[in-house]
């Protein structure tokens, strides 16, 4: 596979994975953390805002893997 249709097909993970990962954490929010200090919303604001970072680590570095040399 070339590293252009790595970039492609990791593009659009990247926006599905952003998309779902801010449509859980919005319903996390509203369903679990209704009633509690601002203080611990904030760092759970902070912790899931940064939180999609992980998990798109290993599909960044997929993308940027050069080309096989070819024979």
């Amino acid at each position: 596979m070339t590293i252009r249709n790595r970039k492609l097909i990791g593009a659009v993970g990247l926006l599905v994975l952003v998309s779902v990962w801010a449509l859980f954490t919005m319903a996390l929010a509203q369903s679990v953390l209704t009633n509690i200090n601002g203080w611990v919303a904030g760092i759970f604001y902070v912790v899931a805002g940064l939180g999609w970072v992980l998990p798109a680590m290993p599909l960044i570095s997929w993308m940027s893997k050069p080309d096989a040399p070819r024979a």
